[in-house]
């Protein structure tokens, strides 16, 4: 990657989602000239702000990292420091084994450091399994190795069946089996590679992070959703002279005979001096192809999960929830959704915007599963109910529901996925003035997209140093809770 400098003046950002907007922000911050180009006709891609029953919620992801300084960082320079709000519980539980078991502390995105850790939630030979890791011999990870396929080879697949796969699977959709233990886990990578024993390598994690004491909430949301966080930014850049157009593809982009680049976007055409790609790996590949061939050749190659999340507001009267901020369901129990967010419990400001009103949500669909979004929204409402009231005894009636899908949402990270992305990072670093960013390639959280976005703005001002560090490091995307 030559990181050839160019003297952007005018920069068009392809994409309105957090990172399309972040980038936007970041180059206007240096005087930089912008325009956005969105082909649909909001802004936000994955952050969807929404109500039901008259009370504010996210249709989308409803929190972020706050132990990365990105999210919240720029949060509060649009001007939503006063609206950020940790959860009023971080209290999960999983419903697996016919109960809802309180979900174990002590592990790494469900890799414990001892057995005890996991006690009540796995089988007495689960937990004698653990055990054995500290006797067996090293386990080769080599260049990149699944997190599923390594886990069970140490500590049995009861740990992964029953804790690590939800976990994995609230944040990508995917299968723990084929999922990147290099790009998703990475501080378990490293402690894989540095040691013998796995659960050794936990425990040692767990140490450096108590020496660091990290203080306050590990996440945190904003008041009315994290869906206004990019309707802030969106606002930002607007008043700092920044074009955001909205219902506009791109159908074209090249580069110019001289320098520069030419953008076709419906009837208008624009000439930039950079380009800043921040699309879904599908879209960014057929934007590609023309100049970066095999760039594009790589990200089409990207696989996709779809999910829907189904939102439900109850009576206060008629719903009875347990305590806590929601559960996480195994898939090894052969139930439909895969996680329900108590949200009127988790966020304080959806209680007090109606102290009458429950609201929780399900989440449906994983990697490889079409059928169930097949279903009409009323049959996605019905089988969150049923699973619902097995988990938690909830009979009610809902005064409300909205369901809201996501097809090709979540972007997954198998084996080799720290390799794909350097060589688009590759391919794309010969072309001056080009840069992409987005989910698809440093971690799918709120924070991972901007700190990308962010690199991208460095990249076409000749910096390769964020580029680089995220490529070799990328961020470790971790579950909220329930029902992300």
């Amino acid at each position: 990657m030559n990181g050839a400098r160019t003297d952007a003046g005018h920069v068009v950002v392809i994409g309105a989602g957090i990172a399309g907007l972040a980038a936007a922000h970041r180059l206007l911050a240096r005087g930089v000239r912008v325009t956005v180009l969105e082909a649909s006709d909001r802004v936000g891609g994955k952050l969807l702000p929404g109500e039901i029953a008259g009370v504010r919620v996210d249709l989308g992801a409803e929190s972020m990292l706050a132990r990365r300084p990105e999210a919240v960082a720029l949060a509060r320079e649009v001007g939503l420091t006063d609206r950020l709000q940790p959860p009023a519980t971080a209290s999960a539980s999983l419903w697996t084994r016919g109960a809802l078991r309180p979900m174990p502390k002590g592990h790494v995105m469900g890799v414990p450091g001892t057995a005890s850790a996991l006690s009540g939630v796995l089988s007495d030979e689960g937990l004698h399994r653990i055990e054995r890791d500290a006797d067996l011999p090293r386990t080769e990870v080599g260049d990149d190795v699944a997190v599923g396929e390594y886990v069970a080879a140490r500590l049995g697949r009861e740990v992964v069946d029953r804790l690590v796969e939800p976990l994995l699977g609230g944040v990508y959709a995917g299968d723990a089996y084929r999922i990147s233990m290099r790009s998703a886990v990475p501080q378990l990578f490293q402690a894989a590679r540095t040691h013998t024993s796995l659960t050794e390598g936990v425990r040692e994690i767990q140490a450096g992070a108590a020496a660091a004491q990290q203080s306050g909430p590990v996440f945190m949301g904003i008041r009315g959703g994290v869906g206004s966080l990019p309707l802030a930014v969106a606002e930002s850049v607007r008043a700092r002279g920044g074009e955001i157009v909205t219902g506009a593809p791109v159908t074209e982009l090249r580069r110019e005979p001289a320098a520069g680049w030419r953008i076709v976007a419906g009837d208008r055409v624009l000439h930039a001096d950079a380009v800043i790609v921040a699309v879904p790996a599908p879209a960014a590949a057929g934007l590609l192809r023309a100049e970066a061939p095999a760039a594009a050749a790589e990200l089409v190659a990207v696989e996709y999960a779809s999910m829907a999340l189904v939102t439900l507001a109850y009576r206060r009267s008629e719903a009875h929830l347990p305590e806590g901020s929601g559960f996480l369901v195994p898939p090894v129990d052969g139930r439909t959704i895969k996680a329900s967010t108590f949200a009127s419990q988790k966020w304080g400001w959806i209680a007090d915007e109606d102290p009458d009103l429950v609201v929780l949500r399900t989440s449906v669909g994983r990697y490889g599963e079409t059928e169930i979004l097949q279903r009409d929204d009323a049959g996605l409402v019905e089988v969150s109910r049923t699973d619902l009231r097995a988990a938690t005894g909830l009979a009610a009636t809902p005064v409300e529901t909205r369901v809201t899908r996501w097809f090709d949402g979540l972007p997954q990270y198998p084996v080799g996925h720290h390799a794909r992305v350097a060589r688009i990072r590759e391919h794309i670093g010969k072309l001056p003035g080009l840069a992409v960013c987005g989910a698809v390639y440093d971690g799918v959280g709120i924070p991972a997209c901007i700190a990308s976005a962010y690199a991208a703005v460095d990249q076409i001002h000749g910096d390769m140093g964020a580029v680089q560090e995220l490529t070799a490091n990328p961020v470790q995307s971790l579950h909220g809770g329930a029902g992300e």
